[in-house]
């Protein structure tokens, strides 16, 4: 194409003549089709319509008697206006797949870190709940009950962006109620929540705070042991406090992927829209969790 021009414009002998210029526009859009094919054909019926109405504009100019004033000053921009635009729109489509890329880059990340809610608990669960039925004991059918609740919740609703903050006090409260069964001994445990009805919230986010709580507090206390939460919203924010007293001797914080797993879930699905603080003082281990909904 660019020797085909050149031997035409060395053949009419005239830079403007329209032939020349429709060439050079073909062979501009031939390059411009080589380094971005999917660009081009995408947004095919732009650019040849831009480029068919151009020329068609200066084809119709130039059969004026005073061609050469309008046709000279005119040509050159009016070939050149589509570049502009163009690359404006090619910005445009990396900047939208860069996004896209990202977002999906995130959303592969979450469903990693909600996988890593620690299964041990279930395990534990169904090894209690087989001895409870060795025993004939009354309270197996309960545990099924709360057990099968808890691993629906976490297989289905665990896979959704928003869930109710109701369902998940529910799905808390079935926890809370199979350690109470599990480990058989006085643990005082408050939970107190005053919500608004239609609140959401990222699902499993709560359990990996209560989760350590009964890890490093709970479960290592012989006697004495209490757990106290408070969950509480309004309509600009969402409060979680939950706080346990611990072995003086035992770190209180989670040795594993838990709490680490927490704050990375939280800067995916809360970015700029909440505050964690953690706060330890003696043998008591608290911690403070805002959501904003805005």
């Amino acid at each position: 194409m660019l020797l085909i021009t050149f031997g035409a414009d060395h053949y009419f002998e005239a830079p403007d003549h329209p032939i020349i210029i429709l060439l050079i526009v073909l062979f501009w859009l031939g390059v411009f089709y080589l380094f971005f094919p999917k660009f081009f054909l995408k947004y095919r019926l732009l650019i040849l319509a831009s480029y068919s109405s151009i020329l068609g504009y200066l084809l119709y100019i130039r059969l004026d008697e005073n061609y050469l004033e309008i046709y000279h000053r005119d040509a050159l921009n009016l070939l050149l206006l589509p570049v502009p635009i163009l690359f404006i729109i090619w910005l445009y489509e990396q900047w939208r797949w860069f996004e896209t890329l990202k977002s999906e880059k995130a959303k592969g990340e979450l469903e990693l870190l909600k996988s890593q809610v620690n299964p041990h608990f279930f395990f534990n669960t169904l090894n209690n709940l087989y001895a409870l039925t060795v025993k004939n004991s009354e309270k197996a059918p309960d545990v099924i009950l709360k057990l099968s609740d808890m691993m629906r919740y976490t297989i289905y609703e665990g896979k959704k962006d928003r869930v109710l903050l109701s369902e998940e006090i529910t799905y808390l409260k079935n926890y809370i109620a199979l350690h109470e069964i599990r480990h058989r001994k006085n643990v005082d445990i408050h939970f107190e929540h005053a919500i608004q009805p239609d609140d959401q919230i990222a699902p499993l986010l709560y359990i990996i705070l209560l989760e350590n709580a009964f890890k490093h507090g709970v479960e290592r206390l012989t006697e004495g042991a209490y757990l106290h939460i408070q969950l509480r919203s309004d309509e600009k924010r969402i409060e979680f406090t939950i706080e346990n007293n611990f072995e003086t001797s035992e770190e209180p914080g989670d040795n594993g992927i838990g709490l680490e797993n927490l704050k990375r879930r939280l800067k995916l699905i809360y970015p700029n829209m909440h505050q964690l603080i953690v706060k330890e003082k003696g043998n008591v281990y608290a911690v403070h969790l805002i959501l904003n909904k805005k």
